[in-house]
């Protein structure tokens, strides 16, 4: 059973930090950041071994949603939001690295192994995010009425670039609606099924543990209410304490900018590169007081995802779907204490 905690996890000193103790020291201490990058469900699927100056990040199977997420797609992508993460802590505190993918032939979990040195070419731009990295966070809330300049949109397809996936920004009005409606009806497939109301509502907690998604602040009610599915969808949209539920038409009207992530193939190699991109993303719109949240459901829906690609006139998967805007104030979601994730 998890432990309650608070959220003192995103509470972090970087000047505990001590560039000259042992090489594993530095690396758990990176890892505090590492685990602040965003998952599905807040189910934080990820583990690390650390091995002197080596570190092993490995998909926790066990944290596995195998209903919204069969194939474990999502998952890859939260593991790559916590690599980009410890990538630019990294960097901030003056380390190099270098990087392997998928390196064994024996354990699939292993999704990157990390080797860190004191030497070796730095990524300015990633030392930059770092103090980003504790002020994202995600808002269900609606967002201002404020338009997204056409400089962010730029930045936000370039951090994209920068990691191998392809960001669309939607801007017509008509695709936004369109948009809109399939999620809406991604909605209402997902909870039809009562395995999926099953899965969603055992992450959802009454009280601050150090997984899943706290119910305070919002009124989670129909979520744990099987009578009435289609209500307890609002929580993944907008959190229903501040406001009307999500309509299609609020949806598109409380989202200044709705960007979809797509990649090229649709493989466990290519998975990581839309969860390093999104993190990227994330940490250039946090750094302009910005905040996102997920529209992932038609993507979710194996028969609707097809749709979504033409919706966002791409010649690719899509990956990941969020609105991004100013929202108002959110708590931090909470984290699992690092003793629990690194070995």
């Amino acid at each position: 059973m998890s432990t309650p905690v608070s959220t003192s996890a995103w509470q972090i000193d970087e000047h505990l930090f001590d560039a000259l103790s042992p090489m594993k020291e530095q690396i758990r201490f990176a890892l505090q950041y590492a685990v602040l990058a965003p998952s599905n469900h807040n189910a934080q699927p990820w583990r690390f071994i650390v091995d002197e100056d080596t570190v092993q990040l490995c998909a926790d199977r066990t944290r596995a949603l195998p209903v919204v997420d069969p194939f474990d797609r999502e998952m890859l992508i939260s593991c790559g939001a916590a690599l980009f993460n410890l990538r630019v802590a990294l960097s901030h505190f003056g380390l190099a690295y270098s990087i392997s993918v998928f390196p064994s032939d024996f354990d699939p979990d292993i999704v990157a192994r990390i080797k860190v040195t004191t030497k070796g070419a730095r990524d300015a731009s990633l030392a930059n995010l770092f103090s980003a990295v504790t002020k994202r966070v995600t808002t269900r809330a609606p967002f201002a009425n404020e338009s997204i300049a056409e400089p962010f949109k730029n930045e936000m397809i370039a951090a994209c670039d920068a990691e191998g996936a392809i960001a669309i920004c939607v801007d017509e009005e008509s695709s936004r609606q369109s948009i809109a409606q399939l999620i809406a009806e991604a909605d209402s497939m997902q909870f039809a099924d009562p395995r999926f109301r099953r899965e969603l509502a055992s992450w959802i907690h009454p009280r601050r543990l150090a997984d899943g998604m706290p119910a305070y602040g919002t009124a989670v009610g129909g979520l744990l209410d099987f009578a009435m599915p289609l209500m307890a969808s609002v929580v993944r949209v907008f959190d229903v304490g501040a406001g009307t539920p999500a309509t299609h038409q609020r949806l598109v009207e409380g989202s200044p900018l709705l960007v979809g992530i797509a990649t090229i193939r649709d493989d466990r190699e290519a998975w990581l590169a839309p969860g390093q991109a999104l993190q990227r993303m994330l940490l250039v719109a946090a750094s302009k007081g910005l905040t996102a949240s997920y529209l992932n459901q038609p993507i979710e829906v194996a028969t609707l995802r097809d749709q979504l690609k033409v919706l966002l006139n791409v010649d690719a998967m899509p990956q990941l779907l969020l609105r991004v805007g100013r929202g108002p104030h959110a708590e931090h979601s909470p984290r699992r204490a690092l003793r629990d994730v690194v070995d």
